[in-house]
């Protein structure tokens, strides 16, 4: 007995395995970490799912947090453009700045889509890499887990075994939602839509739907109402199914047209926490796919 809780006496004494601290620039990054780093990481995201990820202010909170990570993971591609280089800057952090180990791209490691030939600021807030959103792609998202999975045993050796195990885990589950997703989304092919602003290329990609166009008359800039009657009058003879918008994205030019043309308007969550339904990765597409599918099947 006298053994026994000398023994327990010394485990508590142990010290606790220190987290790894990573910051995510918008959740969905986030919520990788937290499948394949689990306990092992301590997961703060700069964003939220009704803030336009464009548009973040480097808030004295937010560098305080970057001056502290082991990990930053950012989505790339410029998506962050306006505001992480600021936040990096004032962090004087080494260990997390671009070409460290501590600085995760996820647009280093997939196929960008939508790459412009040319840019200039006449176009609007193009972004010279290609689309950044990328995560709308589950495919995209096994390589971005399996990029995490590396960085985090690079960053913590102590918990390879764990990040590799973490990975598996999550890629068998992820394949075996795979195949659901793409059998219940074989409806949607060939389904043409609107969407608010240049959002929804990958899905579409995914699930072989076909984008119309954006109701913004270039990427970042509102539209006005001439620009909107435009559209309304290009959809007479051969209307889209559907308009998408992204849950932070303003509703009103969505519904304007969808008012015009009976179009229907459908808000999908488009990151984690976007909708009440879509809590973590999975539930993301469960409930994106279950909203697409429901506009389909309206008169």
């Amino acid at each position: 007995m006298k053994r026994i809780l000398s023994l327990l006496l010394l485990l508590c004494a142990l010290p606790a395995v220190a987290a790894v601290k990573v910051l995510a620039t918008v959740p969905e990054w986030g919520a990788l970490a937290r499948e394949i780093g689990g306990e092992r990481v301590d997961v703060m995201v700069a964003t939220t799912a009704m803030q336009d990820p464009h548009r973040i202010e480097a808030r004295p909170s937010l560098i305080a947090r970057a001056r502290n990570a082991d990990l930053i993971v950012a989505a790339g591609a410029e998506l962050e453009i306006g505001w992480l280089p600021l936040l990096l800057r004032e962090s004087g952090n080494d260990r997390v700045q671009p070409g460290q180990p501590g600085y995760l791209e996820a647009a280093s490691v997939v196929q960008l889509r939508d790459v412009p030939q040319t840019v200039d600021r006449s176009m609007g807030d193009v972004h010279a890499a290609g689309d950044p959103h990328l995560h709308l792609d589950p495919r995209n998202i096994l390589l971005v887990a399996a990029a995490l999975s590396e960085r985090l045993a690079r960053i913590d050796p102590a918990g390879a075994r764990v990040y590799r195990d973490k990975l598996d885990h999550f890629t068998e589950r992820w394949r075996a939602a795979m195949i659901r997703w793409e059998a219940e989304g074989a409806s949607l092919k060939g389904c043409s839509f609107l969407q608010v602003h240049r959002s929804f290329g990958y899905l579409a990609h995914w699930l072989g739907m076909d984008v119309r166009g954006e109701l913004e008359p270039k990427p970042g800039i509102e539209p006005g109402s001439a620009h909107l009657s435009n559209i309304v009058a290009s959809q007479q003879n051969a209307p889209a199914a559907m308009i998408l918008r992204a849950a932070y994205q303003s509703e009103t030019a969505g519904k304007w047209v969808s008012e015009h043309t009976g179009i229907p308007l459908v808000t999908l969550p488009f990151t984690v926490g976007g909708t009440p339904q879509a809590t973590d990765l999975f539930s993301l597409f469960d409930d994106t796919l279950a909203r697409l599918k429901s506009a389909v099947k309206q008169p």
